[in-house]
């Protein structure tokens, strides 16, 4: 069964019996907005999406985990940005109320991107305060409360929850040294169990794939709000590299798409073992 909420969010529940774990995938909506008015060329612009990903993940609730997904374009509003990570000088009027600019939002990819990629600005001038409010209650919360209402029901039934946020990077954008297949990131172990990073890390690696741990992705809004192991909320972000699965240029799925695609199914199978065996000791203690 599925929840959709306008061309906004969509959450697919678990088929059968359910299990602590949930995916979201923030960035791969495709639905772009009839006021989106941007004037950088599309085909770049949707470079910015993480196309495919909800694809990637489509088998979760086969498994017993709810899958979560944004329906809108990351560049038209970033579900994984903080409400108030907003450039002032981006607006035609005054905001109503304090801002916290953060160094990617000075860089043109806050909340609201004011830049397509470096050098190529998104708009032909600013937006009012009223244009970007109605994309935050229009687009934003509802995301974040599908996604907080999954996630609490999960914690209320079985005492704990786990959550993977689920991105892709551009290949070779890992800082120096080669190119790495995924990234986990829980923020420097404050919003995830070590082990269950350990495991992520750990079961990608039998498959043959390199990982790395925090760098140079750590997970930023999603985790942080809600990854909080002491309460038994657990959230870490996975970035998988773009050239397993698709042409960056052309967006298209190749031929490695499909075996990513069942090395996944089998990481949300561990996953979902993981948390009950988890659930089920705590339960029996």
């Amino acid at each position: 069964m599925s929840l959709v909420i306008d061309d906004v969010v969509v959450r697919h529940d678990p088929v059968g019996m359910p299990v602590p774990l949930l995916f979201d995938s923030p960035h791969s909506g495709t639905r772009y907005p009839a006021d989106f008015h941007f004037i950088c060329p599309l085909p770049v612009l949707r470079q910015a999406e993480d196309t495919h990903v909800d694809e990637l993940f489509s088998p979760a609730p086969d498994h017993g985990a709810a899958l979560v997904c944004a329906l809108f374009p990351r560049s038209y509003i970033d579900a994984n940005r903080a409400p108030d990570d907003i450039d002032p000088v981006m607006l035609a009027d005054r905001w109503p109320g304090p801002l916290t600019p953060s160094d990617k939002c000075n860089a043109g990819m806050g909340l609201v991107r004011t830049l397509c990629r470096p050098g190529l600005p998104m708009y032909d001038g600013k937006l009012s305060a009223a244009q970007v409010i109605d994309r935050i209650e229009r687009y934003w919360r509802p995301y974040h409360e599908v996604l907080a209402q999954s996630l609490d029901a999960l914690h209320a039934r079985f005492g704990s929850v786990w959550h993977v946020n689920c991105h892709s990077m551009p290949s070779l954008a890992t800082g120096s040294g080669p190119a790495v297949d995924f990234v986990v990131g829980d923020r420097d172990g404050t919003t995830c169990d070590p082990g269950f990073t350990r495991l992520v890390a750990e079961t990608l690696r039998a498959m043959g794939y390199s990982v790395r741990l925090n760098d140079p992705y750590k997970g930023v809004e999603i985790v942080r709000r809600h990854g909080r192991p002491a309460q038994g909320r657990h959230s870490l972000q996975l970035e998988i590299d773009r050239r397993l699965y698709m042409n960056e240029e052309t967006l298209e799925r190749h031929d490695g798409f499909e075996e990513l695609r069942g090395n996944l199914t089998r990481l949300v199978r561990r996953l979902g073992e993981y948390a009950k065996d988890r659930t089920a000791r705590v339960a029996a203690e």
